[in-house]
């Protein structure tokens, strides 16, 4: 028997209802998150429709011709248990079929169902959350005594922050990198030396909880704790309330120095990759851009 589901790329005017979605699932999409996705990749996300309804929806983000990532997964509840999500699935995983590694992030309860269609465990990465006042009181003279200037928006050197995130992330995303630290939601700060090269950046912008607002940081990549220490002080203190990040556990570090701040742990999800998995250190990554495309 046929399917009654039709799977059809995601349009501008879905991009409302999807972030929705992804609010009620808990995902806290960040403001404009979405829009982002879709220009990475136009043919990598879909909206899963019953007649006039839509029910569900996945990217399967092509980064370049070597990388891709699979997320915003999810089937609205009333929907569940009739077999649309593994039409998404694998309509999403036909995209990427000939890129060499693909990843993604697990909840638990699905590493089995991955692990049987080919994804490995990686490493885990956990959500860190922390009320606050928009003030991390501390030491902010380390880059100075390092001869670095930190730099906001239009005058950071976009060139040595995407040189500086290819050879920190699995693979070079400079399409993706461009759009999400140049979208105006949010601020951008970058740790830059006299020879404009770059020695960490990160970026908070708004996001949508369950039951409010809030902040994400990501990505934060620094290289140090110290440095990654004095960008998340700055990055935090003009934004109070719930500031939410991401952290790879490949990243000793990144787990003491949240701790100090005042961040606690309240999820947990398992970054998974089919095909060969990427063999960059993390120990420079303090916090991922999203977990929706790593």
């Amino acid at each position: 028997m046929a399917s009654l589901l039709k799977i059809r790329p995601l349009q501008r005017n879905d991009i409302a209802r999807v972030t929705q979605w992804a609010r009620a699932e808990g995902f806290a999409p960040g403001v404009g998150d979405v829009s982002i996705y879709r220009h990475t990749d136009r043919q990598g996300l879909w909206v899963g429709w019953l007649g006039n309804q839509p029910v569900g929806c996945i990217a399967g983000v092509r980064y370049n011709a070597a990388y891709g990532f699979i997320g915003l997964f999810l089937v609205i509840p009333e929907h569940r248990g009739h077999g649309y999500g593994v039409e998404l699935w694998e309509h999403a995983l036909e995209h990427l079929v000939d890129l060499p590694c693909v990843g993604l992030e697990a909840a638990y309860d699905r590493i089995d169902d991955y692990a049987g269609w080919g994804f490995a465990n990686a490493s885990p990465t956990t959500r860190w959350q922390r009320i606050c006042d928009g003030n991390l009181v501390g030491n902010d003279g380390y880059s100075n005594s390092e001869g670095l200037q930190l730099l906001e928006g239009d005058s950071i050197p976009a060139m040595a922050v995407q040189s500086y995130d290819a050879i920190r992330e699995p693979s070079p995303r400079p399409h993706f990198l461009s759009d999400w630290l140049q979208h105006p939601a949010g601020n951008v700060l970058a740790l830059v030396d006299g020879n404009d090269c770059c020695h960490g950046f990160g970026r908070i912008r708004p996001c949508l909880l369950r039951d409010g607002e809030g902040w994400r940081i990501g990505p934060l990549l620094a290289d140090s704790p110290q440095l990654a220490e004095l960008l998340l002080k700055r990055l935090i203190q003009r934004h109070p309330g719930v500031v939410l990040l991401d952290a790879p556990g490949g990243n000793s570090s990144a787990e003491p120095l949240l701790k100090r701040l005042g961040f606690n742990a309240v999820s947990q999800t398992l970054r998974m990759y089919r095909g060969v998995q990427p063999s960059i250190p993390l120990d420079e990554v303090y916090g991922l851009a999203c977990l929706e495309l790593g």
